[in-house]
């Protein structure tokens, strides 16, 4: 039988996949630039693991047009 991977995060889960505080984790989703649902009746914050590939998918867009705006120059280390 297969394993499903589980369908929702916790906010621990992301902040440990994308390596930043659990207080960083939380700033993205009550930014609005990580969606994410509260659920339970004491309203636990969970990310859909499809939402956090797309935040991933879009940082590393952004990233690509940062360093395509702002080149590297000679001596930059």
């Amino acid at each position: 039988m297969a394993v499903m991977a589980k369908r929702f995060l916790q906010l621990a889960d992301v902040a440990e996949i994308l390596d930043v505080s659990a207080a960083q984790a939380y700033a993205l989703v009550r930014s609005g630039d990580l969606p994410a649902i509260k659920v339970g009746g004491r309203g636990q914050w969970r990310v859909e693991a499809t939402e956090l590939e797309t935040y991933i998918q879009r940082m590393y867009a952004e990233t690509r047009d940062f360093v395509k705006a702002h080149p590297r120059l000679p001596g930059d280390d």
